[in-house]
């Protein structure tokens, strides 16, 4: 399983690549608008600072024409670097430019997916990876793991190297769902993180183990004390 942030606030990617087995990095227009106007390339180059080159960072392009994707994607990799996953939306102009840079050998993520056909076609084109929006789909009344579940199908008939990279969540849950319905890889925001690992249960588990120790050892001791 991969575990991706789907952020460019530096801080929350700072504190969770030292707390989880952080795959990657997933950003978009919306949420780089998140962040007020950056400066965009100065800030893309200090995430890979972070992360580092064995990480995934995925990048989209803003060009609504197959010529402006291309020309957008080419700009993204001089401009960051040329590891980049190149995040294409999955329409017709998306996916001429799909097929384009993957003839240059460049790394795509094709996007905004709610159907099992676009995931298809995506592939058959040689995306890397393919990003179903779980919530959205949900909120259209599309069976997001049915969706999922036929394209993680199809990528073991094909024994293909594509990649579900699914996207848009709302709750943990969902994120669970996807992965179980064969999603490689996951992104996220930090509020999923937060709210997965700050469970109240989680914390009075905690509170309860410390209380058991001290009442043996003394208030304040840990294992260490004991040496």
């Amino acid at each position: 399983m991969e575990f991706l942030l789907d952020t460019v606030h530096i801080a929350d990617i700072k504190k969770y690549a030292g707390i989880i087995p952080l795959s990657g990095v997933t950003s978009n227009p919306s949420i780089v608008k998140k962040e007020g106007k950056i400066d965009f390339f100065n800030h893309m180059k200090a995430i890979r600072q972070i992360i580092g080159l064995d990480a995934s960072f995925h990048i989209q392009v803003v060009g609504q024409t197959t010529e402006a994707m291309v020309e957008d994607a080419h700009t993204i990799l001089k401009n960051v670097d040329d590891h980049v996953f190149i995040k294409i939306p999955t329409n017709e102009a998306g996916l001429a430019a799909i097929k384009q840079l993957k003839s240059e050998g460049v790394n795509v993520t094709a996007t905004a997916i709610y159907t099992k056909f676009q995931g298809y076609l995506a592939m058959s084109a040689g995306a890397d990876y393919l990003a179903p929006y779980y919530n959205r789909m949900v909120n259209m009344n599309i069976n997001a793991d049915e969706v999922i579940g036929e394209l993680a199908a199809q990528i073991c008939r094909e024994n293909s190297n594509t990649k579900i990279l699914a996207a848009s969540f709302h709750t943990v849950q969902q994120v669970n769902s996807a992965f179980e319905m064969g999603a490689q890889a996951a992104t996220m925001s930090a509020d999923i993180l937060n709210t997965a690992l700050t469970a109240p249960a989680i914390g009075a588990a905690v509170k309860d183990f410390t209380n058991d120790w001290e009442s043996i050892y003394g208030v304040g001791t840990t294992v260490t004390s004991l040496k």
